[in-house]
């Protein structure tokens, strides 16, 4: 019964899990009325999800609406549409929305749709002080209650039949912001709105503006009248009258008030906590031109001008000089004078960095000047206490000009044909400036005006120009022109193509002498020359400096060691290094060396010949020895034989002809004992003449001249 109830529960189960199957078709999110709303209009989202079910159950939904990411609305509940609602849209509304639905485990999110709400609030602006004075501070706030940051606001302050002055602000995290305006002279009623301004995402960042805050009227008051400025003194004012000043002003507090006189912005007077400023002085020419009295308390600042004009009372005096250039020791006389007016108190001064110097209270003034008395010099004329100055006189005193040096610059009278030549030409005295002339032969060259000396750059020179160079100096001294002495200039001309040879060239042999011979092609006298060895540091072997083109080294005994490159280098006074093309020397064996060598080799080659003669003759000795010995054996069992014989015949004689027979039965067999050796030995035999003696006798007589006639019987 268990195992049915069980079994039921289990089916139920299958049955109930197959019931609560759904998935999520999709999530949407829209606004109404649509999603650009008007500011101040009511606004809805709406989240919908459609979800299919495998029947029709019950099902929770939590649905959450975020806006920018952030969580702005959220319910639980079984339907499938949720609506966040925002009876009155600001900008502060705009950004994206969207919204997730979460049911039974599963999640779905929508879409980002980006909602905008037009337009902005009406800013409120307020005015610290609706009343303030000229110079005073006008401190203005503005605020966009509804609006989120950032913002930007524009203040404006405008005033009657002028442009408007504005000042921007950037509010980063604040929705009010605070300006603060000058109130300056001239102002009377102000008026001041401003403005708020945001970003819009959507279109880029532009700027999205509000409409105009309520005005605010401001009214300015004078804190001082604009101030008067007079002269006591008659209208007419003439050079020596005494001139009084006068600036005034009413205020309506005393505190903090200057009033100043000034005249081109150079300050006469000044006065403070005061409503009166006086100055006064003796007129002159030069205090004719327009006057400033400036009233100023905080920032407030009126001005009045008055232009004066002073009459002159003698013109300015002139000096005159008998000669503004002079020789030195020569008189000069200096006059003042008015033009006009001769009822005056004269001076005659010489300018000084120090202070002007009096040279004498008079009219006239003559001197026997020196060089030192050269300067500017000035006079001047006082009447009724007016002072006066005459234009400065330049007088120049000029002591003659010495005889120029003319030298080169680098020292020695010469130049690298190529180079340029840099003259100078100096003087020991001479009053400045001093004009000098450049001469190549009779030719100008140069006309430089300095003080002492000059230089002249020739960048022309030729191998065979044979003009010499001079300068002349002068100055405004009577004695004229002074002329330097004649220089010669001589022209270096470099190395051009050194080249190296040897006698013999190539091949040397050793122990024998060699020539070397460094030349160039052209070049300025002393060259010097320099022979070298190439070595991992070059070896130089010969240096000498001659006035030729060409020099000869002998070099007296070479050696094997001589053997490698060789090559020259050759400069002159135009410090230019040039090398030539090396040569290669290879050192070889003398002649006689060669001789000894091949009579070396000749005496190996004939002792090696005797030594193989030699070794030969031996072994043919040791041949023919052994052939001896074999025939001294048969020879000695023939005789045996034949006494065995004679002993066996009772004595009995042998012819002759039988002794030759047997004699040459035994040389047969002789040579056939002898085999190949006796045959290559070459074995000459003699014949012998056989008489009839004694058989025992003969045959040993024979025998013993057989022997003799071998060659090897030696």
């Amino acid at each position: 019964m268990h195992l049915a109830l069980l079994v039921i529960f289990l089916q139920c189960s299958g049955v109930y899990t197959q019931e609560r199957v759904f998935t999520f078709n999709n999530v949407e999110i829209r606004a109404e009325p649509s999603a650009k709303v008007k500011n101040g209009a009511p606004m809805s989202i709406i989240c919908h999800a459609d979800i299919s079910k495998s029947a029709n159950f019950h099902l929770q939904h939590n649905i959450t609406i975020f806006k920018d990411g952030k969580l702005v609305y959220m319910i639980v509940s079984d339907k499938e549409v949720a609506r966040y609602e925002v009876p009155i849209a600001r900008s502060a509304d705009t950004g994206d929305y969207e919204c997730t639905v979460k049911a039974d485990g599963k999640t779905k999110s929508s879409k980002s749709l980006h909602v905008w709400v037009t337009g902005m609030t009406k800013p409120i602006l307020t005015a610290e002080k609706r009343e303030v004075l000229e110079g005073e501070v006008v401190k203005l706030r503005c605020e966009l209650p509804e609006e989120v940051p950032p913002l930007q606001f524009l203040f404006r302050k405008t005033k009657t039949n002028s442009t408007p002055k504005e000042k921007l602000v950037f509010e980063a995290y604040r929705n009010f912001s605070t300006a603060e305006f000058s109130v300056e002279e001239g102002d009377n009623i102000l008026y001041f709105d401003c403005f708020g301004k945001r970003f819009v995402k959507h279109t880029n960042f532009e700027l999205e503006s509000s409409e105009p805050s309520n005005r605010t009227l401001v009214t300015v008051k004078e804190p001082f009248i604009k101030p008067s400025l007079i002269i006591k003194s008659t209208s007419n004012i003439t050079e020596g009258d005494r001139i009084e000043f006068e600036c005034s002003t009413v205020v309506a507090r005393m505190r903090d008030i200057e009033i100043i006189l000034q005249k081109n912005k150079t300050i006469l007077n000044s006065v403070r906590d005061e409503k009166l400023l006086k100055y006064s002085a003796v007129a002159t020419l030069e205090d004719s031109g327009e006057y400033l009295c400036k009233v100023e308390q905080g920032r407030a600042s009126k001005t009045t001008k008055l232009n004066v004009v002073v009459a002159e009372l003698f013109p300015k005096p002139i000096l005159s000089a008998s000669m503004s250039k002079l020789d030195e020791n020569k008189e000069l006389t200096l006059s003042c004078s008015i033009s006009g007016f001769r009822k005056a108190n004269f001076s005659i001064l010489r300018r000084n960095s120090n202070g002007d110097i009096l040279l004498k209270n008079s009219r006239n003034l003559t001197v026997r000047v020196n060089v030192n008395d050269t300067g500017s010099y000035i006079c001047k004329a006082e009447v009724k206490g007016i002072v006066k100055e005459s234009k400065p006189v330049r007088i120049s005193v000029y002591a003659p000009v010495s005889k120029p040096t003319l030298s080169v610059v680098s020292g020695l009278p010469e130049v690298v044909l190529g180079k340029p030549l840099q003259l100078i030409c100096r003087l020991m005295m001479g009053t400045p400036p001093i004009t000098f002339t450049f001469y190549k032969g009779n030719e100008v060259k140069k006309v430089v005006i300095n003080d002492t000396y000059a230089t002249f750059l020739d960048e022309n020179i030729r191998q065979n120009d044979k003009r010499g160079y001079k300068c002349d100096a002068r100055n405004n001294h009577s004695s004229g022109v002074k002329t330097s002495n004649i220089l010669n200039i001589t022209v270096i001309v470099p190395i051009r193509n050194a080249s190296l040879g040897s006698i013999p060239y190539g091949d040397v042999e050793d122990g024998s002498g060699t020539a070397f011979l460094c030349s160039v092609e052209e070049g300025s006298w002393p060259i010097h020359f320099k022979i070298f060895k190439k070595t991992d540091h070059d070896t130089l072997l010969y240096e000498k400096t001659e006035s030729t083109d060409r020099i000869v080294w002998h070099k007296e005994t070479m050696s094997r060691q001589d053997t490698g490159t060789y090559y020259c280098m050759v400069s002159n006074r135009a410090k230019v290094n040039v090398k030539s093309h090396p040569i290669t020397i290879n050192v070889i064996l003398a002649s006689w060396q060669k001789g000894v060598i091949a009579a070396f080799v000749l005496i190996l080659i004939v002792g090696a010949i005797t030594l193989t003669v030699w070794w030969f003759l031996c072994k043919k000795k040791k041949a023919k020895e052994s052939s001896m010995e074999m025939s001294r054996s048969a020879l000695a069992t023939n005789s045996t034989n034949e006494k065995l014989a004679r002993q066996h015949n009772d004595g009995d004689y042998y012819s002759g002809s039988g002794y030759i027979e047997d004699g040459e039965n035994h040389m047969k067999s002789t040579d056939e004992n002898k085999g190949p050796d006796l045959e290559s030995a070459e074995v000459e035999y003699t014949e012998v003449e056989v008489s009839t003696l004694d058989p025992h006798r003969d045959s040993m007589e024979n025998r013993h001249s057989r022997i003799q006639g071998h060659p090897d019987a030696t």
